[in-house]
């Protein structure tokens, strides 16, 4: 009986040396929150132009894609069980239609 209670304590010191030497205090030196944005300000015309040229075509591709094989498996699954599944073409349709929309006011938010 002795001989667990040691050894818990053992594991719980352990523990505790390992979370005490792991956790190492960061301070931050000046504005921080400044640096942030000066860093943003200065890169934001490149974060637009690549975001809208490539991340946002890529995921229509990707969502347009997917949403068509979704509305011929519903459709295939129709002819087998005469029950249509809209809710997932759906979700797929109002993904594609949000994203399709959004360099519109995305930016604006921002």
């Amino acid at each position: 009986m002795k001989r667990k209670t040691v050894r818990k304590i053992l594991c719980l010191c352990m523990l505790i040396l390992i979370v005490s030497v792991s956790a190492v205090p960061v301070f931050a030196a000046g504005d921080v929150a400044g640096a942030v944005e000066g860093t943003w300000n200065a890169a934001k015309s490149q974060i637009q132009t690549v975001v809208n040229n490539v991340v946002f075509p890529v995921v229509d591709m990707i969502l347009a894609i997917l949403f068509f094989v979704k509305v011929g498996t519903s459709y295939f699954e129709y002819r087998k069980h005469g029950q249509f599944e809209f809710a997932a073409p759906a979700i797929l349709f109002a993904c594609l239609i949000f994203t399709l929309t959004a360099p519109l006011y995305i930016w604006s938010i921002l």
